[in-house]
């Protein structure tokens, strides 16, 4: 497929892409079958289906997209999550507009861009709560799609539920319908949450969030800094700067109010994380529907420390799982209270920090 837009851009159909023909068996088999990675018949439309799974948190959908990812006999894939993906989509979209101030939509050479970086895109953690994303989305993957990339991702919702019971939810839905199109939805419903139970008895999650917790945490501050001088630093966002007010060395310390309940997103958070390889964080309060917005930040920066292997430690009201208390968004907060337990194990603990 040959799309032009300024440079001309070629895009190789799947039917003609190079890739092996492994034989395999079991759901690696049928999965590598879906996606045109494993003999097809001939009268199969050459272009492969993508697969959207669903599960609750700690059910094995990020371990069976990374062992797919690893084994996938593809040129060009990319392996990413999906906050990440959205903010590189609007760092671009901002590089753009800032080289040609003209130019009326930078949708399609973008799409071709990505396209020709990835034949396969891998997506961790779908998930939409920022109407901006929401609004590019639709236009975005309608391109990806006609130029023939194929979606893999991984969610705890299913397609038609993403983005909705919000405002701009309607114009959400041809998005929703393009990926009902394009992929074949699979449900994990194993009754296991697999992340569980490997605690290593390493404090770093501190019942109540009183005195005694902020004297501990100044004591984990000041030996993470290890002698470093505590300075304030800011940090380049997209050409705006996030204050980090307290930093040493390789840790920065920020109360919940200054981290979520201030309107930062995902760029900031990946910011943060890229640059620190630990963060504390002072009186993470219970949350409900009452305070929705500061659980939703508080959502996105637990993904975004948990996909780079920040350490946290962090004093809280109540355990990881008490935190959010029922009612709307309490399903979307069981993955975070999943990863805060996995993210004080001793396994976690030992993970390199990746600041790219």
């Amino acid at each position: 497929m040959t799309a032009c837009g300024g440079n001309c851009v070629t895009t190789t159909p799947w039917s003609s892409r190079p890739r092996h023909r492994p034989q395999a068996t079991g759901w690696l088999g049928g999965l590598k079958a879906r996606l045109g990675l494993a003999p097809r018949p001939a009268t199969e439309n050459p272009r492969p289906r993508g697969v959207y799974m669903v599960g609750q948190v700690g059910r094995g959908k990020t371990m069976l997209m990374d062992l797919f990812f690893s084994l996938a006999p593809v040129e060009h894939k990319r392996r990413v999550h999906f906050h990440r993906f959205m903010q590189d989509v609007h760092q671009r979209l901002h590089d753009m507009k800032e080289a040609d101030p003209d130019l009326a939509d930078p949708i399609p050479p973008l799409a071709r861009q990505i396209a020709q970086e990835a034949w396969l895109l891998c997506f961790d953690e779908f998930q939409v709560n920022d109407i901006a994303d929401a609004m590019i989305l639709g236009r975005l993957f309608d391109y990806l799609f006609a130029d023939g990339v194929v979606v893999v991702a991984t969610s705890n919702t299913r397609p038609e539920d993403l983005f909705q019971d919000r405002p701009g939810a309607d114009a959400f839905k041809p998005f929703i319908a393009a990926i009902l199109k394009e992929v074949d939805t699979v449900i994990l419903d194993s009754p296991r949450d697999y992340r569980r139970g490997n605690a290593h008895g390493i404090q770093t999650w501190i019942i109540p969030a009183d005195d005694a917790a902020r004297r501990a945490l100044d004591s984990v501050f000041t030996r993470l800094a290890a002698g470093a001088p505590v300075i304030p630093v800011t940090l380049d966002v997209m050409g705006r700067g996030l204050k980090v007010a307290q930093a040493a060395g390789p840790v920065a310390r920020f109360s919940f109010a200054d981290l979520c309940g201030r309107p930062l997103g995902a760029g900031d958070y990946l910011a943060l994380a890229t640059r620190f390889p630990n963060l504390v964080l002072d009186g993470v309060p219970r949350m409900g529907p009452d305070n929705f917005d500061e659980a939703r930040r508080f959502i996105v920066l637990i993904d975004t420390l948990y996909e780079q292997n920040v350490k946290l430690f962090a004093s809280a009201q109540d355990r990881p799982d008490a935190i959010y208390a029922k009612g709307q968004g309490a399903t979307a907060f069981e993955r975070t209270a999943s990863r805060l337990e996995e993210m004080q194990s001793a396994a976690y603990m030992r993970l390199p920090h990746l600041n790219a």
